[in-house]
């Protein structure tokens, strides 16, 4: 469940840019704890179901900090001129050389909706020698951002 957190917190987080004017920490410590509260209401039942949400919220909130952490605005422009320009099946890699991270994001799949453009992903992701795989979908924005529909 651990990898699922980190996985979920970091799609959100690559693609919130434009949508919040915080820290990095603070998106991925907002996202985190969202998803992880998220993840833990799915788990058990009753009093425990309880537990298992306040967990996961407080679980989801460290990894998504850590991870939000590592991640700049170099990082999030990267992101977004992978899904703007490569064509589907080819990748983008990058190390942020403040951070170093390193990350390879693919656009899967464009697709046109009644909002506009949109493009599955998969981004992997090597952060302090723990490496993750996002997959996510993003959507382009009326002003030209992307942001994760999902």
């Amino acid at each position: 469940m651990k990898n699922g957190l980190i996985t979920v917190s970091l799609a959100v987080t690559l693609l919130l840019a434009g949508c919040y004017t915080g820290t990095k920490q603070g998106i991925g410590t907002a996202t985190g704890g969202a998803l992880g509260g998220f993840v833990g209401s799915q788990i058990g039942s009753g009093s425990g179901q309880l537990a298992a949400t306040a967990a996961g919220a407080i679980a989801g909130a460290l990894i998504g900090s850590s991870v939000g952490q590592s991640m700049d605005d170099l990082d999030r422009m990267k992101a977004a001129q992978a899904l703007e320009t490569n064509r589907t099946g080819y990748s983008t890699s990058w190390q942020n050389p403040d951070s170093g991270a390193q990350y390879t994001m693919t656009p899967t799949r464009t697709y046109e909706t009644a909002k506009g453009a949109c493009r599955d992903f998969t981004t992997q992701v090597d952060v302090d020698g723990r490496a993750e795989t996002v997959y996510g979908t993003a959507c382009r924005q009326p002003d030209g951002t992307w942001r994760s529909v999902n």
